[in-house]
């Protein structure tokens, strides 16, 4: 909506899926592609957007998301890709970090979204609890959590118990539901759609 009614910008595709966007630039003249992160029907907008990056490396590309999972912003930037646009959180308008990004400018957030979460806000959890519920949204058991963080089961529980006391929540499941519910954190497996 915003770029059909944009002077500066012509619109030359719509498209449903990320395979969709890998086949279109193959074809077609690209200065920059928008592609969301989470993508139904195959591969995600992030994997999409590395393999398009890798192949053709002067199409500029922008990352967005309605999530406020800010470990795509690294994935983003280990694959090229320029920019990268929180729809619901960035202070930039999306004609802006277009503008910007054609410009030769590389956009990324000053900062995490600031997304309320129960009694807090996302800034009140640390970086080790954010990657604790990151792995209870994949509704992972706490002996799963310990291996994969490479954490003892102990200090897993004790992080749950920390998060449920600051959020309010009185359970995992109330965690991980709410978790995901608002995008605060999203695990690779559902990104990927390995669920």
């Amino acid at each position: 909506m915003y770029v059909r009614a944009a002077v500066d910008f012509e619109l030359v595709a719509g498209l449903r899926t990320a395979q969709s966007a890998i086949d279109f630039v193959d074809k077609n003249a690209v200065d920059l592609l928008i592609m969301d992160v989470m993508m139904q029907d195959g591969i995600d907008g992030l994997s999409a957007a590395a393999l398009i990056k890798e192949k053709h490396p002067e199409i500029r590309i922008i990352l967005t998301t309605s999530a406020s999972e800010t470990s795509w912003e690294q994935k983003a930037k280990d694959a090229g890709i320029e920019s990268f646009w929180y729809k619901e959180y960035d202070e930039h308008g999306l004609l802006e970090i277009m503008e910007r990004t054609l410009k030769g400018e590389s956009i990324y957030p000053d900062e995490e979204p600031n997304v309320p979460f129960g009694r807090i806000t996302r800034s009140d959890l640390t970086d080790r609890e954010i990657d604790i519920l990151r792995e209870l949204t994949a509704s992972k058991t706490n002996e799963e959590i310990a291996e994969e963080l490479q954490i003892s089961v102990n200090t897993v529980k004790r992080h749950i118990q920390n998060i449920m006391e600051k959020t309010g929540f009185e359970s995992r499941l109330d965690l991980a539901m709410n978790a995901k519910r608002i995008g605060l954190v999203v695990n690779d497996s559902d990104r990927l759609g390995n669920e």
